[in-house]
């Protein structure tokens, strides 16, 4: 039983995860993030979305610890987790490179 419990909290924990990545806009948060680190206001212009509902994503993704913030003034700048999240975005690039030919391939159809 304790090895069924440990499996489901894995599963519970890997699911909060890749479901904030799996998001569309969040996923372009991850993508404008990678490039640079961004203030709302700046993520909000580039996005093309109200400032409210990039706010409940960005959210969202630091209660996972996906993007960190810093205060700079009066603004909030966002910037992805260098020690976990940029490397593991390399490794999927890499991936992707070396694995996903097929994948690659059907999105052109």
């Amino acid at each position: 039983m304790l090895i069924i419990s440990y499996i489901l909290q894995k599963m519970d924990q890997y699911y909060l995860f890749f479901r904030n990545l799996a998001n569309p806009l969040k996923i372009g948060i991850v993508g404008l993030l990678k490039e640079k680190e961004m203030s709302v206001l700046e993520l909000a212009d580039k996005m093309n979305i109200e400032q409210s509902k990039l706010s409940h994503a960005l959210t969202s993704l630091r209660n996972c610890s996906i993007v960190q913030v810093r205060q700079d003034g009066k603004k909030r700048i966002y910037s992805l987790n260098k020690k976990t999240i940029l490397p593991m975005l390399k490794i999927i690039d890499e991936h992707e490179n070396k694995f996903c030919e097929k994948c690659r391939a059907l999105r052109k159809e």
